[in-house]
C-alpha cells in the first residue's frame, strides 16, 4: 500500500522530470535526497528498490512480478553498478522482464550483477552462481521448509529476493510469524566463518533502516557448515545454521 496518494513508481517519474536530463548519469542517492525533501515518509530502501526495479535492464527486477510490460516501471537504464540514466527507447535495448534478464541481449546478465555482491565473498564460477540463483529462487518459494510461518518480505510489489542494502544485496529477506525480520544468506558450497561478518552487517542494516523496533535474526544456508562457522555462530543466539542437500531419483521408462 502506498503512503501517499500516488504510488512510488509514479512519484519516481516526478523525480526524473524534475532532476534528470537526457543522458545524465545519476546514482540512487540523488533520488533518495529528492524524495527526502518532497515525500519524506517514503523509506530510502523503497526508493532504492524502485530505482533498480524501474531500470529496464537491471537484473533485480526479474524477481518482481509487478514489473511487466505496461506496468509503468520502464524508466531508467543501468549503465554500471549503482549508476543509472534515463532509458532511451530509440537507442537502448527494449525492456526485459523475468527470465529475459538472464539473457546477455538484455544489457546485463546474472554474471554482471555478481560484481555488485559483497567484496569479501569467495570467488564462484558462473555455474556456481547460476546454481545459487536456482537455490535462492527455490527457497524463496519454500520458506516454510526453513521455518514455520516464514514468508518473503514484500513492499509495494517488490520482494525480499536480492534485497538491496547499501550497494550490496541480501540473498533473501524474510519475515517470520511474529513479523520479525530474517536475513538469509546462501552459500553454494561450504559456509566459512567469514560469512558471519557479512551476515551481521546485513542484520545491522535491516535493524537500522527497516525493522522499526522489530526483531532481526539471521540464517546461513550452505551445503556444508564448517566447524569454524559453528564456533563463530555459537555466541550469536540470533543466527541459525542450515545445511541443504540435493537428492535425485531415477525412474525407468518402458519403451
Amino acid at each position: 500500500m502506498s503512503i501517499y496518494e500516488k504510488p512510488t513508481k509514479t512519484l519516481m517519474r516526478e523525480f526524473a522530470a524534475a532532476q534528470l536530463k537526457k543522458g545524465q548519469i545519476f546514482d540512487k542517492k540523488l533520488a533518495v535526497d529528492w524524495f527526502a525533501k518532497h515525500y519524506p515518509k517514503i523509506r530510502s530502501t523503497t526508493i532504492q528498490m524502485h530505482v533498480e526495479g524501474m531500470a529496464v535492464n537491471a537484473t533485480l527486477r526479474r524477481h518482481h512480478p509487478n514489473v511487466k510490460e505496461g506496468s509503468g516501471h520502464d524508466l531508467f537504464f543501468k549503465v554500471a553498478p549503482g549508476k543509472f540514466r534515463l532509458w532511451d527507447a530509440a537507442t537502448d535495448p527494449p525492456p526485459a522482464y523475468g527470465d529475459q534478464l538472464l539473457n546477455p541481449e538484455s544489457g546485463q546478465t546474472a554474471e554482471d550483477d555478481a560484481t555488485e555482491r559483497d567484496e569479501h565473498e569467495e570467488e564462484v564460477t558462473s555455474s556456481e552462481f547460476a546454481f545459487e540463483r536456482d537455490l535462492r529462487n527455490y527457497l524463496a518459494k519454500n520458506l516454510q521448509s526453513l521455518e514455520t510461518g516464514l514468508r518473503l518480505y514484500t513492499e509495494e510489489g517488490f520482494t525480499g529476493l536480492e534485497f538491496p542494502v547499501g550497494g550490496r544485496f541480501i540473498d533473501i529477506l524474510a519475515v517470520d510469524a511474529q513479523d520479525g525480520f530474517v536475513v538469509i544468506e546462501l552459500k553454494v558450497s561450504r559456509g566459512y566463518d567469514r560469512v558471519i561478518g557479512q551476515l551481521m552487517r546485513y542484520m545491522a542494516w535491516v535493524q537500522k533502516h527497516l525493522a522499526d523496533g522489530a526483531c532481526v535474526r539471521g540464517a546461513i544456508v550452505a551445503s556444508e557448515i564448517t566447524e569454524d562457522l559453528k564456533l563463530a555462530a555459537s555466541l550469536l543466539p540470533g543466527v541459525k545454521l542450515i545445511e541443504y542437500e540435493i537428492a535425485f531419483s531415477l525412474k525407468h521408462v518402458k519403451i
